[in-house]
């Protein structure tokens, strides 16, 4: 290179020439504190003590970890959750439970959410236990029902849990009664479960709430399809939903539901159900809704219904847990893993009936 080049050359700055500069800084897509108190969460597993003081003092985050114990299959997980609910049951009872079904698209979510919201100004305290219907063939659920609360979920009164109905009867997750406790302990009023909406075998939810409400739609059959349907025997008051759609139609489907309940006994509460109208878009009928609900609740404590329905409910609780311990201890039992493998062989041989393959198994584990 000639001298003269490497004069010009020399004054160049090829480093800052091949320079990138710097854009602004990125933050870090999860905070780093929210990592650590995962982490010190899932290192700090709390104690029987803790979780049941925690409830006590309205802590969310305990009470949710109480019902994810609860809701565990784990047998440790089982143990450590019955003693919390046995420490929390002197604390509950206080609340009204009320259990709101109805066919999917019924809008139970959409009035739960107008009725909360209803509660919540008027000073109470709040807790939806949302059933979500469980895939048979997956076992997973969407567990969606708080982005259909969006208003609700967000209010400080109101506690909202989904949880996986994993296939129990009516649609009811098998710890809800358990879950039921722990809200009450920790300081909630109202209690909402709401069920799948299965149709006939909605007894399981009746067999924990005080007051069942049966949500309905115009254009849902005549008075003899009315009938038909056992939930209706059930069902302590009958809304028809969406009637802002429709009023006319609403009300002949209102008509035709009671002229339908005419036909039924007197309920053992000796409360007349009643038939109302409601729109949980327009917030028309909610207040009639809790009134109603709040009449209910006088009338059968007087009577003393309520006490003597929740002293049965209690006793079904315990041939429930039988039953499921039963099953349990039969399925758990050394060995019936493979007694059961072989005479599914041998039934689908055809070499020994269904029948008395269980008669031989049950035989077997005594």
């Amino acid at each position: 290179m000639a001298t003269e080049d490497k004069k010009l050359y020399s004054n160049f700055d090829y480093e800052t020439a091949l320079n990138v500069q710097k854009g602004v800084e990125q933050p870090e897509q999860v905070s780093n504190s929210y990592i650590e108190r995962v982490r010190s969460l899932r290192r700090a597993e709390p104690t029987v003590e803790e979780l049941v003081g925690g409830i006590l003092r309205g802590d969310r985050t305990m009470l949710s970890r109480a019902i994810t114990l609860v809701e565990s299959s784990l047998h440790a997980h089982q143990q450590k959750a019955q003693q919390v609910i046995e420490r929390c049951l002197p604390y509950s009872g206080k609340s009204v439970r009320l259990g709101i079904t109805g066919v999917p698209g019924a809008g139970k979510s959409t009035i739960i959410e107008a009725l909360g919201k209803y509660l919540t100004a008027h000073k109470h305290k709040v807790a939806v236990l949302a059933i979500d219907p469980s895939s048979e063939r997956s076992k997973g659920s969407i567990l969606g029902d708080k982005t259909r609360m969006e208003e609700l979920s967000v209010d400080p009164n109101a506690f909202i849990r989904p949880s996986p109905s994993a296939g129990s009867l009516g649609g009811v997750a098998r710890k809800t009664r358990e879950i039921i406790v722990l809200c009450e302990a920790a300081g909630f009023d109202v209690v909402i479960v709401e069920t799948v909406g299965v149709g006939q075998s909605e007894v399981a939810a009746h067999s924990m709430v005080d007051f069942f409400l049966l949500l309905q739609l115009a254009n849902t059959g005549d008075e003899l399809q009315g009938i038909k349907r056992g939930i209706m025997e059930m069902a302590d008051m009958i809304a028809i939903n969406k009637c802002d759609i429709d009023p006319m139609k609403a009300e002949l489907a209102a008509t035709q539901f009671r002229n339908a309940l005419h036909l039924f006994p007197m309920p053992d509460s000796q409360w007349m159900v009643k038939v109302m109208l409601c729109s949980a878009y327009t917030h028309q009928g909610v207040q009639e809704l809790w009134n109603n609900v709040m009449e209910y609740v006088t009338f059968t404590k007087s009577n003393g219904y309520f006490y003597h329905k929740r002293q049965q409910q209690n006793l079904r609780i315990l041939n429930e847990t039988i039953e499921n311990g039963l099953r349990d201890r039969f399925y758990n039992a050394p060995g019936m893993e493979e007694r059961i493998a072989q005479v599914s062989k041998d039934i689908l041989e055809n070499k020994i009936s269904a029948y008395a393959a269980a008669d031989m198994l049950l035989d077997s584990n005594q």
